[in-house]
């Protein structure tokens, strides 16, 4: 089975609040978007963002320029509906992030929150990495969020690949300095813990 095929699958029959990583806000995505783009303009896109509120949440602090990209098209349809009107304040793609071709300097703010440790080929990496240095303007900020070195080593049935700060930091480069990072416990809906490592950078001028 293919990625879509399989995230297709999993959305399907999973309810949004029953998926491991479900929370119903992500503040310490909020606050590290709020701190590194202030203006509501900013232009921000939610990687991976499937069912996640994060897009919700951000219309309600007043973005307004709010991009969703997911590679699973039943997850961007629910989010649609879950927003009724609103989403047409969002632009919605459906897509895989290491086979886009992104405008350059699309986004102030890159955000992915459970992306990133999925791809555990080295081309897969570096592939997406390419599209975050030619999307993120020079000065903007990238924010990826994934499985600590506590956290799990599979999630929803694939292999997942587990950082440190300086690991993560390391695959993304040069291009990114790292402002910051910090671990989080999360709880799933079933009452276990992961630990995730969130990684802000700011993009560095080529």
């Amino acid at each position: 089975m293919d990625a879509k095929a399989h995230w297709e699958e999993i959305y399907r029959r999973t309810p949004p609040d029953r998926v491991s990583w479900y929370r119903s806000h992500l503040e310490t995505s909020i606050a590290l978007i709020e701190r590194v783009a202030p203006e509501k303009h900013a232009s921000v896109a939610d990687i991976g963002g499937g069912e996640s509120t994060l897009a919700d949440d951000l219309l309600v602090h007043g973005y307004r320029n709010l991009t969703v990209l997911d590679i699973s098209e039943v997850a961007i349809q629910a989010s649609r509906g879950r927003l009724g009107p609103s989403a047409e304040q969002v632009r919605w793609i459906v897509g895989d992030v290491t086979a886009m071709q992104f405008d350059a300097g699309a986004f102030d703010v890159w955000h992915d929150r459970a992306v990133f440790h999925f791809l555990t080929a080295a081309e897969q990496r570096a592939a997406y990495i390419r599209n975050a240095i030619r999307a993120v303007r020079p000065g903007g900020h990238v924010i990826v969020s994934t499985f600590g070195p506590e956290g799990p080593t599979r999630c929803s049935g694939l292999d997942v690949v587990r950082y440190d700060a300086s690991s993560l930091h390391g695959e993304f480069g040069a291009r990114f300095r790292l402002i910051e990072s910090r671990k989080e416990l999360h709880h799933t809906p079933i009452g276990s813990s992961q630990q995730f490592l969130y990684c802000l950078c700011r993009i560095e001028g080529s």
